[in-house]
């Protein structure tokens, strides 16, 4: 049995017959090709399975599809505006704030989310605001950076 959803990804309307019990990330990942979304852990420990719905951050392991019906999703391939970064993507690539990259889309619409609340965070705002999205390679020295210049840039 397949129900209906109807819902908006990156400013596209999407209706789609999904099963009941498929997570949110195997629909955006399988169904979409949205594969900037990753499937790190299942039980939303990593953060790397990190989207916006209806402009929150969530953990997409932890919802099925069909809860997602009618909202706003926004995927790290939403971020970028006529073919420009967003100010966050851009400083994450300045300032490499990255090393395997797989954890990055979490981190980068952890950290969109937290600059939407705080516009201009602190350090310590910013390591709590980016706690449950894990990066096993940066040590986050140059995360925590990138998260400041993105803030700078929208001041």
């Amino acid at each position: 049995m397949k129900v209906p959803i109807a819902l908006t990804v990156n400013g596209r309307r999407r209706e789609d017959a999904v099963e009941p019990r498929l997570l949110l990330v195997h629909y955006l990942r399988d169904v979409l090709g949205l594969t900037g979304t990753k499937v790190g852990c299942d039980t939303s420990q990593c953060g790397a399975c990190t989207i916006l719905l209806d402009g929150l951050s969530v953990k997409s392991c932890t919802l099925l599809a069909v809860q997602a019906d009618g909202a706003q999703l926004t995927t790290i391939e939403g971020l970028q505006r006529n073919g420009r970064l967003h100010p966050v993507q851009e400083a994450f690539w300045e300032l490499h704030a990255l090393q395997c990259g797989y954890c990055t889309p979490g981190m980068i619409l952890q950290a969109v989310q937290l600059l939407q609340e705080r516009p201009n965070p602190t350090e310590a705002e910013i390591r709590h605001g980016l706690e449950g999205n894990l990066c096993r390679c940066t040590g986050y020295h140059n995360i925590v950076r990138a998260v400041q210049r993105a803030a700078a840039a929208g001041r």
